[in-house]
């Protein structure tokens, strides 16, 4: 089968986001897309580590939104500034210490996962905008199909390579 030039492909799968229904964040479909290629192409083992390192970076940042909203509603002044930075180092430090563990060594994927979050949850989108458990779960959802469409691009798009330079244009400038 011949494929299609990769332009093409992937123009026509960004197209399909135009109708994704609820206000749900789908740049955060071009966001794992990206990061899929970014980190090899869609191959099983890229796959097996973005898929599970943006669901833990999805889950964390919803952590901290929660615990931060805890901690505003007990402390205010510098002891909230104060349990902002624990709640904000303590999380972010054991999201990013699963990575010592061969499956989940994907850091890339964690912060794909946890900007995505915040986006959402911060910018509103999703069925129920500010509500954190509807932020993770249309996050995640869309976060999980970025890879999706990196194996569509990649079944069906033929990539092209630049074409080399000539020489004269490669050539240093003789003075």
């Amino acid at each position: 089968m011949r494929k299609l030039p990769v332009e093409i492909v992937s123009s026509t799968l960004a197209v399909t986001t135009l109708f994704y229904p609820w206000h749900l964040p789908v740049w955060a479909i071009f966001v794992a897309w990206a990061g899929t290629f970014a980190a090899g192409g869609p191959k099983p083992e890229v796959l097996r580590k973005i898929w599970p390192t943006m669901a833990i970076g999805n889950v964390t940042a919803c952590l901290i939104v929660l615990l931060f909203g805890l901690a505003s509603q007990n402390l205010t002044g510098a002891s909230l500034t104060v349990a902002h930075c624990v709640i904000l180092f303590c999380l972010n430090g054991g999201m990013m210490a699963l990575g010592r563990f061969e499956p989940l060594s994907f850091i890339p994927g964690m912060f794909f996962g946890f900007a995505s979050f915040f986006a959402t949850y911060f910018g509103g989108f999703g069925p129920a905008p500010k509500d954190p458990f509807v932020a993770l779960a249309a996050v995640a959802a869309m976060n999980a199909l970025g890879p999706i469409y990196a194996i569509l691009t990649a079944k069906f798009g033929a990539h092209h390579h630049p074409a080399p330079q000539s020489a004269a244009a490669t050539a240093p400038a003789r003075s």
